[in-house]
């Protein structure tokens, strides 16, 4: 899409008939770029006031807003690396003055103001904003009394956040040193201008980070402190990021910002609230003059309660030494029944062992002899041993007759009876019995137990098989008889 203008006039007209060459044409860019040359050579560098609308802190640290009044709106936008320095949070609602150019934004068509600074317009936008952030952060309980913390009695170490080359540290100092010297560590901040707000709530939040026995010692009590001035110069001190700094610091603060008639929203967030950096040391630190003094009346006024208790003890005690009898005569009556009280001891002592030693000879003459306890205990064990051999013996001899009978059917019943008859017990070379002739293996040594002895041997030839062993019978062969003279001497088993 193109555009004609004129070049007088600098105004877009319609196209031109065909045919016409002497008007100029541009492109939709060169206009852009045209009307932004334009504004911003017209208005390099000026001041707007207005009312901020819909602020938008973008999250590539941009910031774009709208600047209104009763007849037009204007866009505004402030750039990251001017957004940080402005000193201020832009909030709907608020009243302000822009420092910038004009310029446009192509894309849209429109022109906005490129914000170099911002500051409210007037006391009275200040007090309106100042009034509305202080009614948020009440509503938050940041300036609840329940949080509120008591101050110690007399600190070792005092933290001081201010300005290193302003007349209110010399001041502190000099009153401290007046009232109660102690260890004061500074933390120097900048209490106005670009910056301001963020270094004081470090310093807050730094003193409350160090730990008890460090290089640098926690401070019991901190003062955040800083001379008198306008609206616009103690603004630091109601920035939200000091007084929430305030608020959660571990340590007791003392607020000592301007004047007494000044107030910021520190002074509400504080545990304690000085009209001045001067009162501020004054709370922090007790008079040690004032101090001594009251120990000593304390001390006079000990030694005084303790005389009169002396004294009224002592009238005390003659009172009761009046009341009492003179010590001799108590000595007197005392030494006579210690006499009286000697005699009856001696009569008594020798009629109680007389009266024992007598009852002594009565219970001696009832007892026995110890020789004819013994020698009645002999005779009583001397009659259980007679009944008692008298019931054994029968028992003995049942035993005897039962034993003797078991060992007979013992004897019948033992292998070695067996070999006596003439039989022999074959074992293999490991002490197994050999039952059979299928377990006899050729060449195999064995062991033979005769009734009179061991005989070891070697087994020889194959082995036989079942039923047909050498000295099994041939058909039709005759027994011989037990008594015919012959060698079969072997016998029955059993």
């Amino acid at each position: 899409m193109r555009f004609t203008m004129t070049g007088n006039s600098q105004s877009p007209t319609p196209p031109s008939a065909p045919g016409a060459h002497n008007i100029t044409e541009y492109s939709v860019a060169e206009i852009a770029r045209a009307v932004r040359n334009t504004l911003e050579g017209t208005f390099e560098r000026i001041r707007v006031r207005g009312e901020v609308s819909r602020p938008n802190y973008h999250s590539s640290g941009h910031l774009y807003f709208t600047l209104k009044d009763a007849d037009a709106v204007l866009d505004g936008v402030c750039w990251r690396g001017n957004v940080g320095r402005l000193g201020l949070t832009l909030e709907e609602g608020m009243e302000v003055v822009c420092t910038g150019r004009i310029s446009s934004y192509a894309r849209s068509s429109r022109y906005q103001i490129v914000v170099e600074a911002v500051e409210l317009a007037g006391e009275g936008a200040l007090l309106k904003l100042l009034e509305d952030r202080r009614r948020k952060l009440a509503k938050e309980g940041l300036f609840d009394e329940a949080r509120k913390q008591e101050l110690p009695f007399l600190p070792d170490v005092i933290g001081v956040v201010t300005s290193p080359t302003g007349a209110v540290i010399r001041d502190i100092l000099h009153r401290l040193d007046d009232r109660f010297p102690r260890r004061v560590i500074l933390w120097p901040v900048k209490v106005q201008g670009e910056g301001a707000a963020d270094e004081i709530a470090a310093a807050i939040r730094g003193f409350n980070e160090l730990t008890s026995g460090g290089r640098v010692p926690r401070p019991d009590i901190l003062i955040v402190a800083r001379g008198g001035g306008s609206l616009e110069d103690l603004w630091a001190f109601n920035e939200e990021e000091v007084v929430r700094a305030a608020a959660a610091s571990k340590i007791p603060l003392i607020s000592a910002v301007g004047h007494e008639t000044d107030t910021t929203l520190i002074d509400f967030a504080a545990d304690l609230r000085a009209p001045t950096p001067s009162a501020a040391a004054e709370m922090a630190v007790p008079v040690r003059a004032d101090l001594l003094a009251g120990i000593l009346d304390e001390a006079r006024h000990m030694v005084a309660a303790m005389e009169r208790i002396w004294d009224e003890r002592r009238l005390h005690l003659e009172g009761l030494a009046r009341g009492l009898p003179e010590p001799v005569r108590l000595l007197e009556d005392a030494m006579q029944r210690l006499d009286a009280g000697t005699d009856r001891l001696a009569l008594a002592g020798n009629y109680y062992f007389e009266s024992r030693l007598g009852r002594l000879n009565i219970l001696g003459a009832a007892l026995r002899s110890p020789a004819d306890l013994v020698r009645h205990a002999a005779q009583t064990l001397d009659q259980f041993a007679k009944r008692l051999q008298g019931a054994i013996r029968p028992l003995v001899r049942d035993a005897a007759r039962r034993l003797d009978g078991q060992a007979k059917l013992l004897g019948s019943l033992s292998y070695k009876e067996v070999l006596a008859r003439g039989y022999a017990l074959v074992r293999d070379a490991r002490g197994r019995p050999v039952f059979r002739a299928a377990d006899a293996v050729p060449g195999a040594d064995i062991e033979i137990e005769f009734t009179d002895g061991l005989v070891g041997a070697t087994l020889g030839g194959a082995a036989p098989k079942p039923g047909k062993g050498r000295f099994t019978r041939k058909p039709g062969a005759k027994k011989r008889s037990r008594g015919g003279g012959g060698d079969d001497t072997q016998g029955q088993l059993l």
